[in-house]
């Protein structure tokens, strides 16, 4: 590695690339009892929010997030 080159960072997460079969990441867009939060509540823009809802919604269908 030469002088002028810095090491990558990684990124975290978008909340819309959050996989399906991680629910400790997206526990934080849910409340106990299972519903999903607004984007008023969760500060995002809309396209992010449904992709969050799309995400929780499959992670549902799989059986992965109750």
């Amino acid at each position: 590695m030469s002088s002028n080159e810095q090491p990558k960072q990684e990124q975290s997460l978008t909340p819309e690339q959050f996989p399906f079969t991680s629910p400790q990441l997206m526990s934080r867009y849910i409340t106990d009892t299972g519903k999903i939060l607004p984007s008023k509540y969760t500060g995002m823009t809309s396209k992010q929010q449904r992709k969050v809802t799309r995400t929780i919604k499959n992670a549902r269908k799989m059986l992965v997030m109750k």
